[in-house]
């Protein structure tokens, strides 16, 4: 299994050697979201199309 360490390592190795530390750090938050997003959507953590409009519309 891997690690969080190397999964982080992986992300960061595959962005530009001139990349800054904000880039990098969007692009290590941005997995993250994805990794916790995909694992919502896995346990049925979801909602439909409907309710995120809803949502959207309140928030605004």
């Amino acid at each position: 299994m891997i690690t969080v360490k190397e999964k982080m390592t992986n992300i960061i190795d595959s962005q530009p050697d001139d990349s800054s530390y904000e880039e990098l750090l969007r692009e290590l938050a941005f997995n993250r979201m994805i990794e916790r997003g995909l694992k919502d959507s896995r346990e049925g953590r979801i909602i439909s199309n409907e309710e995120m409009r809803m949502r959207i519309r309140k928030f605004q």
